[in-house]
Parts: C-alpha cells; structure tokens; sequence
C-alpha cells in the first residue's frame, strides 16, 4: 500500500517486465501510527526521487525532451496526443509511455500512428512513479534527441507529488470541466509549466469562463504558460506544436 497515496501496487503491469521488477518500493498495507506514515511517506519520495534524478539524466545525456501529461480522466490527453503524433512524427523521433489502470486501448490508439508506444498498467495504483518509467523507457529505448511523452494515469492529485524525470509537467484541461480545477487541485498547476485548455470548440456548448479559468490557474501558479486549443478540430494546435518545438531547441 503506498502510504503517500494510499494506491496499491500488487496489480502492476509493463508490457515485457516482469511484475517483481517493476513496483512501487514501499511496504505492504499496514496500520502505522502518523509518525511512521510521515517517515514511509518521506522514504518513498526520497526513493522516487533518486530514480527520477537518474531519468532526468538520461533524457538530459541522450537530448531526449520528457514531458509528464497530466489531467482528470476524460481531458482528451489522447486524442491531443494522437493529433500531436500524427502531424510531430515524420519530422521528428517520438515515442509513448501510457499510464492507465487496465487496458492497453491508449497505448494501440497510439501505436496506430506509427509511434511505438509501451503500457504500464497500474492496477489500482493511481500514478506513475519513477521507476515504472524508468522500466517502460529501457524497453522502449528512445532516439538520440527525440521526443517521449509520458502520459500520466487520469488524476490531478497523486502524479503532482512524484517526479519522473520529466522536463515539464503538461496540465491538460477540458472546457467540459470546471474552470475552477486549477483552485481545486492546486499542486498540480502549480507543478506543471504548461495548462492546455481543450475542447475549445464545444465552449458555445458548455457554461466555462476561460479567462477566469486562467486567472485561476495563475493565482497557483504566475509562471504558468497557457494554450488554447482544440485536438478534435485542429484549432490552436500550430501553437502547441511551436510550444514542442521552442522547447526542442532549448
């Protein structure tokens, strides 16, 4: 039981490796006293943390661009990926980490394009943490100055808290939820460098006040980029693009 999140882990599974390589390094489920849930909680970030450092500098050593997609589930994390795939990946090197509970339909909706891609099934696990990407990245084996996208379970809790070894958390958020999230779960746009506002073409539909929306989002968090966009029409998407592009170059 993962005492920072209260996830378990006994369910995990990565294409290729085997369940006893690939796990959260924490303790089975039991009833600690808030002292001890403190210290197990600090020791599994401590652990998470060292392992990210090591992702990092691997992305860094091989000018691979990690970015860590973050979002409720329902957001259209897939379908902007699937779009960004589709018009990113005969001019540059790409490739996919899909976080979900069960399933591997993400991961063949990304295969599709001609991207490989590799699920990690959490089971009841609510997150990725740095060592199931540290396992999918090593069979996935990027390119030399390529570009991985790491598609994080669908929760705006936990995956603020663990490190992957990303260069940018990327919020995305649909305008089919509330404009509010950014106050709602403030860690997470106060982690992430760039809020993506999607779906911009059902806004005549749906009751959402985009500039409130993104005056929330920098009340957490004032350095916070914003794009607008919509993955289904294509609309604002030359934004995002140069958005991957500048930070290519960087």
């Amino acid at each position: 039981m993962c005492s920072t999140c209260g996830c378990a882990s006994g369910e995990l599974r990565i294409e290729g490796v085997s369940s006893e390589h690939s796990h959260h390094s924490h303790d089975a489920g039991l009833p600690f006293a808030p002292r001890r849930m403190v210290d197990i909680e600090m020791d599994v970030l401590a652990k998470n943390n060292h392992i990210a450092a090591h992702n990092r500098a691997h992305f860094a050593g091989a000018a691979v661009l990690a970015l860590n997609l973050v979002s409720s589930p329902g957001s259209g994390k897939t379908t902007l990926l699937t779009a960004t795939l589709t018009q990113l990946a005969s001019r540059v090197s790409c490739a996919v980490v899909e976080g979900d509970q069960q399933t591997t339909n993400d991961a063949d909706r990304i295969r599709a394009t001609g991207v490989p891609a590799i699920q990690v099934n959490t089971g009841k696990g609510c997150h990725l943490d740095a060592q199931m990407v540290h396992d999918a990245v090593h069979h996935l084996a990027p390119q030399n100055n390529s570009l991985l996208f790491i598609e994080n379970v669908g929760n705006l809790v936990c995956p603020a808290s663990f490190d992957l070894g990303e260069r940018h958390k990327v919020a995305v958020l649909s305008v089919t939820e509330g404009e509010d999230k950014p106050l709602k779960y403030p860690h997470m746009f106060a982690a992430s460098s760039l809020m993506i506002l999607n779906k911009i073409d059902l806004l005549p539909y749906v009751n959402f006040d985009v500039d409130s929306c993104i005056a929330n989002a920098r009340q957490v968090n004032p350095q916070i980029e914003v794009i607008q966009l919509s993955a289904t029409t294509g609309e604002g998407m030359e934004q995002w693009l140069a958005w991957l592009e500048q930070q290519r170059c960087a």
